[in-house]
This record gives C-alpha cells, structure tokens and sequence, in this order.
C-alpha cells in the first residue's frame, strides 16, 4: 500500500509539472479598470472608419525601446500591430519620437509643433521617469506637463499620458509618488485619458506574470513586457475612443 501511495503521489506531482509546463510563461492581464477611462478620444473615434487613416505619435524616453534591438519589438511597434489586427480596414500608423534624457519641461515647448509636423491623431505621452531620476520639482514638473498638453489639445491631437514604468529594484531609491500624482491631477484638469502603465507593471509583477525584480531580465523578458504593453495599450485606445471593433468587420 505504501509503494502505491508513493506512485500515487509521483504521478500527480509529474501530471502537475506538465499542466504548469503547458501553462504560458505569463498571462499579463490587466484588470479592467486599469484600461478603462472616463475620458474619450474624439480624434481617434474620427478617424476609426472603413477605409479610415489613424496617426499615432508617441513621444518617449529609452524606455520605449528599452531591452529589445528590434523597433517592431518594443511597445509601440506592438501597439500598431494590435490595432491593425482590431480594426479591419483603418490604415494605422505608430511612430515614435525618441527623446531619451529630456524632461517634461525640454519637451513642453516642442510638442506642438511635433504634433502639427506629424498630423497625428493621437499623441501618446511618455514621461516622468527621467523627471524623477533628476529629482526634477514637482510643481515644475506638473507646470510642464500642463503646458505641453494644452499645446498638443490646441493643435487639434488626442493625448494620453503614460506615466513611469515600474521596477521593484528602483522603487526603493527613487520616489515616483509626486510624479505619479501630479501626472493623474494633469490629465483630470484636461480630461485627457491617463495610461498607468506604473500600476499595471506593478500588478504583473506582484501576480508573478512578470520577474521585473530580475537583474538581468534579458531579452526575451523585455520583449514579451513590450508585447504585453503594447496589447494592453490597444484595449484602451479602442475602450476610451468607444469604438466597437466588431461594427467595422460588419462594415467591410
């Protein structure tokens, strides 16, 4: 009896190893009221039609391409992607305007000109981090942020902020809070949707989909944390546009 309780055993913790084996490597979903907004984005909704054209712009620090040498790879290379493939027949377009080590307040001055430059629907904002990493002032940073999305609202874009990204092993050194709060407070006074990429970060690394505590996270890790935002980052275009998808296959 005891040599068949230990096979038994064996044989569930072996048909255990294989349930995990074929489980993915990680699932990286995002709780919905974290891709959700109250905000819309009419520019994007505009432009969400059969035979439709739709720009998106997104300004960004190394962290846009951060861990993968491939462009398509990183989050906005993905985001194009996901759009393409959930919204049949829109022409989409992601570009990205790398400005690696520049503030909120080096870029405010320059946004609208970028945004009437590249006639893009959407502009997507990242920033915060390198604010952070220079201890910039809050209320400096808050006035920045306040002046480059009224120019990019009044050169007739869409906006979303993006704020910093998470990581366990800086969060102890570096205060991101005042960033954090003052980006959210921006985006309410504007009625600009708000992508936390900060929280959901933090949420994939708390549920395990994601070892971000790593410090050698490699490049397969960093490639599928860039796929993961980038799909993440489709479902709340689409939610806060309130463009049903399915409309546009009837449509076709």
């Amino acid at each position: 009896m005891r040599g068949i309780w230990r096979l038994t055993l064996l044989a569930g913790l072996l048909v255990a190893a294989a349930a995990r084996a074929e489980t993915p490597a990680q699932s990286c979903d995002v709780p919905a009221y974290l891709l959700t907004s109250e905000s819309s984005l009419p520019k994007v909704a505009a432009a969400v039609k059969p035979a439709g054209k739709l720009n998106i712009l997104v300004v960004g620090s190394r962290s846009s391409v951060i861990g993968v040498s491939d462009s398509a790879a990183a989050y906005p290379g993905r985001l194009q992607d996901m759009l393409r493939e959930k919204l049949p027949g829109v022409e989409v377009n992601v570009t990205l305007e790398l400005q690696p080590k520049k503030t909120a307040e080096d870029l405010a001055p320059t946004l609208r000109k970028l945004v009437e430059d590249r006639k893009a629907d959407l502009v997507i904002w990242q920033t915060g981090t390198y604010d952070a990493l220079r201890q910039v002032d809050a209320d400096d940073f808050r006035n920045a942020l306040d002046e480059g999305v009224g120019a990019m609202k009044a050169a007739g874009t869409d906006v979303i902020l993006m704020n910093l990204q998470y990581s366990p092993r800086t969060e102890t050194m570096i205060s991101g809070s005042a960033y954090l709060d003052n980006m959210r407070v921006v985006a309410q006074q504007h009625d600009v949707p708000l992508f936390d990429r900060f929280a959901i970060m933090r949420q994939w690394n708390e549920t395990g989909d994601f070892d971000l505590f790593s410090p050698s996270p490699g490049v397969e890790l960093a490639k599928r944390v860039h796929d993961c935002l980038g799909r993440a980052l489709s479902t709340f275009v689409i939610d806060a546009a309130h463009v049903n998808p399915a409309e546009l296959r009837i449509q076709r």
